[in-house]
């Protein structure tokens, strides 16, 4: 991860020319190995940046394969809609065009030069020549495109030959941009509703696919039209995960928890400057007490105030699941978190979204007017209610 600097501290010139350049305007972080084998065939994955720059790269990830994966010709171009793409640029690996990445491992690109802006439509386009079983982020929520098993090499291809799509994100995990205005990244950091479950849902029968209408979506088009400080954003939910370790978490998420993943989803990130931690639900419903997630916090807020980022927390939210007990271990989190406004001293601000989500009639149930219909997950309306909430004054 690259050197963060402290919050809010002001740059003297020699120190602002050390800054970095490179900021993690992108990012969806994997979480397990994709229910298919690709042979010989190309794949097109759409990356929505949050800030743009003059250049970019790319950070392909092999975490969860058990043998090397190589990848052979790589192109990143902007998207023009669907799998069709303007002039496609190719990406080298230590100046070579194929990489072969060792089980467990990732590689970031070299350099690229292309310019892009906030809001732009990265597509990195990707051939494999032998059988390869990616990594992936489940839910892109968003076409994404591969070519036909046994087509070839079709990375500059203007989009005909993509004909089949996936609804996940394989292999390419983050996206760096070339931009020193940039003060930092933002890394929001949690399980579902950070991921962005429910982003999709416009009203009963309505469904939005690829309109970008995650909570840490609207929050950095938030960023990009405000006059303070710019702030690239880069969303680390997996669905699913924990805070702590509890007994009770489904095998999917096994070794998911936040500790776990931190170095590798949040740390390795590139300008790093402030987390959002939106944990909690799924430890009450998986078995966790308050004291195994209080545990949790201070753990994972101490390595990343080590590393010089800021921490903002929001309190655990509603959830009408929970029993007697998990109300009980919620309202106790909840009081740490919120206790003197800044965590007991552990983190910088409390996000409380508890607060903008929770029904008034039944605080333990989500504003109907949020819900999808689950009880969980926030709908697009409570998703921009979200992204609003937040104090852009106190990042970065």
């Amino acid at each position: 991860m690259s050197t963060v600097l402290a919050v809010g501290a002001l740059l003297s010139p020699a120190a602002s020319a050390e800054r970095p350049v490179w900021f993690t305007s992108w990012a969806q972080s994997q979480q397990n190995l994709a229910p298919v084998t690709l042979h010989d065939q190309s794949m097109r994955m759409i990356t929505h940046l949050s800030q743009g720059g003059s250049a970019v790269r790319i950070r392909v990830q092999n975490t969860f394969g058990t043998r090397p994966l190589t990848v052979g010709r790589t192109t990143v171009a902007l998207s023009t809609g669907g799998a069709a793409v303007d002039v496609t640029r190719d990406v080298t690996f230590g100046g070579r065009g194929t990489v072969t990445i060792p089980a467990g491992g990732e590689v970031w690109s070299d350099r690229t030069a292309l310019n892009t802006g906030p809001g732009t439509d990265l597509a990195v386009s990707m051939h494999v020549a032998g059988d390869v079983v990616p990594g992936r982020h489940e839910g892109a929520f968003r076409e994404n495109y591969l070519t036909p098993a046994g087509s070839g090499e079709h990375t500059t291809d203007k989009g005909a030959a993509y004909t089949q799509t996936v609804q996940s994100t394989y292999l390419v995990s983050a996206v760096d941009v070339v931009n020193p205005r940039l003060r930092g990244t933002v890394v929001p950091f949690g399980s579902s509703v950070v991921d962005g479950v429910g982003s999709t849902n416009c009203g009963p029968g309505c469904t939005e696919l690829g309109t970008n209408k995650r909570w840490t979506d609207v929050l950095a088009r938030r960023i990009v039209t405000s006059p303070g400080p710019q702030l690239a954003v880069a969303n680390a939910g997996i669905s699913g995960t924990t805070s702590a370790v509890c007994p009770n978490t489904p095998a999917p998420a096994v070794g998911l928890d936040a500790l776990s993943r931190l170095e590798r989803d949040v740390l390795a990130l590139h300008g790093v400057t402030d987390v959002i931690y939106y944990y909690g639900t799924n430890d009450l419903a998986n078995g966790c007490s308050a004291t195994d997630i209080i545990t949790s916090y201070r753990t994972v807020f101490d390595r990343l105030r080590k590393a010089g980022i800021a921490v903002h927390v929001t309190p655990i939210t509603p959830r009408p699941g929970y029993s007697d007990q998990n109300n009980l271990d919620r309202h106790a989190v909840n009081e740490f978190v919120r206790r003197g406004g800044d965590c007991s001293n552990t983190c910088a601000s409390v996000q409380d979204f508890d607060q903008v989500l929770k029904d008034p009639v039944r605080p333990n149930s989500i504003n109907p007017r949020y819900d999808t219909g689950d009880g969980v997950h926030t709908n697009i309306v409570g998703q921009q209610a979200i992204a609003d909430y937040i104090a852009l004054e106190d990042l970065a």
